[in-house]
């Protein structure tokens, strides 16, 4: 009992130092599940986003639901999951409404459902078990996996979709309410119907997606979050928000970005896929500024950076400049058609350094097709040149091809191949730059099930069942017979031509080394 207790007091301290709960008596209770720990879903602008939805829409509220930071604690003390506003078990409510952000997190809705005393298969579940749902970022590429799970999948934005999904919740049954989603665009439910990889638009005047509650107990401490553009204009080739996924960008005007900001908020986080590209972003953060605020930007382009935004930006508190390069070299740059040249994240250093930042933090991805060891041995000698300006963090993440993108079906560079470039840049920059690595194992997970359909969804429950570690993933995915994406289009002869099995041959290991070459080939 003493152990319940303190799992019960804990949710209640961090209730209590939030802003902006919302709490409603309403006949129709949703359970707005989160997959991974409370630190991380509160800092999900798109989660807090439908919650306000849920509480806004006529006779239905919603309550929080996160994975717990200990899982064994609950287990151990047989304590059934239950919801942060009201306690009460996650079990009682009739709908559990799940936002998924990427394949990894396949793991936390699992745990989520047994720790409420659910069925995780649906075709396990009767019509006395509350309906799942299941939306989220991971729906604007490859959902496939959730299928065996879920009784409905909201596919894209789903400001909108959301009311669609309540009204018909609250006055069908659930036979008719399925039936009635499945013939629904932007909903599909598995075993009935609705398009696949179909990815809704919310209206604009749902725009912007902001904070709700204000909490310190998060990755983005005490921080309210709201975005000034949706969607991205620019067409990386790896991307799921490019430019053709969901009509492109959309921009608020910084008037009414302004005016939704409360005024206790005194440190404000700007978020989209491409902030900077915003044609007013300068005259934003300046207004910001110089009301006071602490101000963070979420997506800062290169090529969109001049010295009076990074100079605001280290008014508004920042230390650290942080852009993405997203190619070893220029010739993996050209090939994902990312929109940058050695000149241009040279300018951003400079920039960083006159603003007095201490750090520059480049985010990087390694195992791209055709990648070479003379393109990892040119972002060795890039991230030197950097490191003589400012500072270098390199963060390096593996590459992982997703669905509807035009490197979709693109294979996974190997494990140890990976590794092996890993490790080529750790020596070479030893001594120069930090190098911030993530895992090749996991990224391979995440490939596997961004690029299989439904049996990778069940053989990741078959790993969770056997402790969820690398070699039960493994395991899992051979039992079950996964075949990435990749294997099928081989098969069948039906390779995209024009994007990742043709580039134009790399240059010799250490040829022009030795000179400097930035800027050589801007884009």
């Amino acid at each position: 009992m003493e152990g319940r207790y303190s799992l019960i007091e804990g949710v209640r301290a961090r209730i209590a130092d939030e802003q902006g709960t919302l709490y409603k008596e309403a006949p129709y209770r949703v359970a707005l599940c989160y997959p991974s720990p409370y630190h991380v879903g509160m800092s999900s602008l798109g989660y807090q986003t439908i919650y306000r939805e849920i509480h806004q829409h006529p006779g239905t509220s919603a309550e929080r639901v996160f994975l717990p930071d200990d899982v064994e604690a609950y287990r151990r003390t047989r304590t059934q999951l239950f919801s942060y506003e009201s306690e009460a078990p996650v079990s009682g409510f009739p709908m559990l409404a799940f936002s998924v952000a990427y394949e990894l997190e396949m793991t936390g809705f699992f745990s989520l459902l047994e720790l409420s005393g659910l069925p995780l298969l649906r075709e396990e579940r009767t019509e006395r078990h509350p309906l799942i749902v299941a939306g989220g970022p991971l729906t604007f590429s490859n959902p496939d996996p959730l299928e065996p799970f879920v009784d409905v999948l909201v596919q894209g934005e789903a400001e909108d979709l959301i009311h669609t999904l309540l009204e018909a919740a609250v006055s069908m049954e659930r036979e008719e309410l399925l039936s009635f989603l499945a013939r629904t665009p932007g909903f599909r439910v598995p075993g009935r119907g609705g398009a696949r990889y179909f990815v809704s638009k919310a209206q604009d005047t749902r725009l912007p997606a902001r904070s709700q509650i204000i909490t310190p107990n998060t990755e983005l401490r005490s921080m309210f979050l709201i975005e000034p553009e949706r969607g991205c204009s620019r067409g990386c080739h790896y991307c799921v928000m490019r430019r053709t996924t969901n009509g492109g960008m959309r921009t608020v005007p910084p008037e009414r970005v302004l005016s939704l900001i409360p005024e206790n908020a005194r440190r404000v986080g700007l978020v989209g896929a491409a902030v900077t590209d915003h044609p007013r972003i300068v005259e934003l953060l300046r207004t910001l500024v110089d009301a006071g605020r602490e101000v963070g930007v979420s997506s800062l382009r290169a090529d969109r950076l001049t010295q009076e935004l990074v100079d605001t930006l280290r008014r508004g508190g920042a230390t650290n400049l942080t852009v993405a390069a997203d190619g070893a070299s220029q010739r993996m740059r050209d090939l994902v058609d990312r929109k940058h040249s050695e000149e241009q994240i040279v300018r951003a250093a400079n920039f960083a350094r006159t603003a007095g930042m201490k750090q520059l933090k480049v985010y990087n991805v390694v195992g791209l097709p055709h990648e070479e060891d003379a393109d990892i041995d040119e972002l060795i000698r890039f991230t030197t040149e950097l490191s003589r300006i400012i500072p270098v963090a390199l963060g390096v993440a593996p590459f992982v091809a997703k669905r509807n993108t035009p490197l979709d079906g693109a294979p996974f560079a190997g494990i140890r191949e990976v590794e092996a470039k890993l490790e080529r840049l750790r020596r070479g920059l030893k001594g120069r730059a930090e190098v911030r690595p993530t895992s090749a194992r996991w990224a391979w997970v995440e490939y596997m099930l961004a690029q299989c359909g439904p049996e990778a969804g069940l053989a990741s429950m078959d790993a969770w069942k056997a402790g969820a570690g690398f070699a039960a993933f493994k395991r899992a995915f051979e039992a079950r017979g996964c075949v990435p994406y990749l294997a099928r289009r081989v098969e069948d002869g039906r390779r995209n031509p024009t994007v990742w099995p043709t580039v134009p041959a790399v240059a010799p290991p250490g040829a022009d080394m030795a000179a400097p070459v930035v800027g050589a080939r801007p884009s």
